[in-house]
């Protein structure tokens, strides 16, 4: 395994705590990291780096304890982050010579390729470079000291769609010989669905779903109608509901249509017919995360309580599911339970 986290938590005095985190990443495969704002993400990543220290739990980087054999895994590892680390006035050549110093395994020839390829001027200042460039730069120097293991940080937020797509082309690249891998963190979807092979997905400190990306997705169906379509069977089997003044979206597991569907259950979930008035519609990543963070009052706009996966509140409304399972995984992921509840994050 490239990377394996199990049974990890850390607790921090604000309230918020990740809470027994646990997953596979292979060799070879991409990982998209999800989650809503706070819920956990940047504070996996830095247990995994070690710039916190974790309360529980351990963590291996190509087989090794992320602490007992930090300098090692260290080595290893490349590491972009949403900003540059980098000292401003350097000049972009200058940031491959001080690398040097810091890499065993340096390459001074892939690093040179890499600005070439990038459009990068090793004349130029950190601090001349655009955010696009700068990424670039980090990348660079991520990839020119044979590293095994990227890990980004929300690499593509604020950058246009054709650099978003230049980054998850080149991450594609660096996986295709089957010994490295990607993690990376982000809130653009279609990143996702552009690179990511495996998701894990993490609300309020808590692990929902790991495991291939198209199961993630295909475990559950959009179901919408109008104000007086909301009875009681679709609340039953709904995991999260967002109701507004002519209708609702529910989020309901596929193999729970049919409960409400009745025979056109199955068809529903393809060609959107089924019982008058609803309409059952395939489920994004984004609806999914969108749904499984909705507050008890519907309007989809924070964190869940603590309602259960089959209670409607006072309101008629389902919230988050607690302890449900996601659909099981095979031997390339491994399936979490939900929890909704907030953490404090």
């Amino acid at each position: 395994m490239a990377l394996s986290v199990t049974g990890v938590g850390k607790h921090y005095d604000s309230g918020f705590t990740l809470d027994d985190v646990t997953f596979d990443l292979p060799k070879g495969y991409i990982m998209g990291l999800v989650g809503p704002n706070g819920a956990g993400k940047s504070t996996l990543i830095r247990l995994i780096l070690n710039t916190v220290r974790r309360d529980r739990g351990e963590i291996r980087i190509l087989g090794r304890d992320n602490i007992a054999d930090e300098e090692w895994a260290k080595e290893r590892l490349g590491v972009v982050f949403d900003s540059s680390y980098l000292i401003e006035y350097w000049r972009v050549s200058k940031v491959g010579r001080a690398m040097a110093d810091m890499y065993d395994a340096w390459n001074q020839r892939a690093f040179d390729g890499y600005l070439v390829r990038f459009g990068l001027d090793p004349r130029k200042r950190v601090r001349e470079l655009s955010r696009g460039m700068r990424m670039k730069l980090m990348l660079a120097v991520a990839l020119s000291h044979d590293a095994r293991l990227l890990i980004l940080d929300e690499p593509t937020a604020g950058l246009d769609v054709l650099a978003r797509d230049g980054l998850m082309d080149i991450l594609r690249d660096y996986v295709a010989d089957g010994e490295r891998s990607v993690l990376f963190s982000t809130h653009i979807t279609d990143d996702l669905e552009r690179a990511a092979d495996l998701i894990t997905y993490i609300t309020g400190g808590r692990l929902y779903y790991t495991g291939p990306k198209d199961e993630f997705e295909d475990s559950f169906r959009i179901v919408k109608g109008g104000p007086d379509d909301f009875d009681g069977a679709v609340a039953s089997a709904s995991v999260g509901v967002h109701r507004y003044g002519t209708g609702f979206d529910a989020l309901v597991r596929a193999e729970d249509v049919a409960r409400f569907m009745g025979g056109a259950g199955e068809r529903a979930g393809v060609d959107g017919s089924g019982r008058s008035g609803l309409v059952v519609e395939p489920a994004s990543i984004d609806d999914i995360i969108r749904l499984t963070n909705t507050h008890a009052a519907g309007d989809g706009f924070g964190p869940a309580g603590d309602a259960a996966a089959s209670g409607v509140d006072a309101a008629g409304v389902t919230d988050i599911a607690s302890g449900a399972a996601v659909s099981g995984m095979d031997a390339v992921g491994v399936t979490a339970v939900a929890n909704g509840k907030e953490t404090g994050r």
